[in-house]
């Protein structure tokens, strides 16, 4: 039983993770430069795969963080201090119908990890009943 709570628990430390990777690319969506000066926020995304816990049970775990290669928004605005000479800012990567998506899953994969605990604790008090 608390085998089955394990797994839940790594499913919903690694959901907290792609949450608050979603909310810094959400607040950065209009970063156009970093603090290094490096240019433009990229957005990150998260990487998870499988691990075994124990002979025959799997856990999850976040392999990583990585930025999204995908190229950056160009939109023309002669006004802005970090426009090209051609007039262009080169806004983040981030598309924030995508990112509210993504923690809307996030959040739903939270809510189910929750109720599987909230179950197991469950069937865990109905078996110490069965054995008064």
């Amino acid at each position: 039983m608390f085998t089955a709570m394990s797994v839940s628990a790594t499913a919903l430390e690694a959901q907290k993770v792609r949450m608050n990777v979603s909310a810094s690319n959400i607040a950065n969506v209009n970063s156009t430069r970093t603090p290094d000066g490096s240019g433009p926020y990229r957005r990150k995304d998260v990487h998870f795969s499988s691990y075994m816990m124990k002979e025959g049970v799997y856990g999850v775990d976040v392999t990583g963080i990585v930025e999204d290669p995908r190229p950056f928004r160009k939109v023309f605005d002669p006004g802005h201090p970090d426009a090209d000479p051609e007039g262009y800012v080169t806004f983040p990567n981030v598309n924030i119908i995508e990112e509210m998506v993504n923690m809307m899953t996030a959040g739903r994969a939270y809510e189910a990890n929750i109720t599987a605990i909230n179950n197991t604790k469950s069937m865990m008090m109905k078996a110490l009943e069965i054995g008064r």
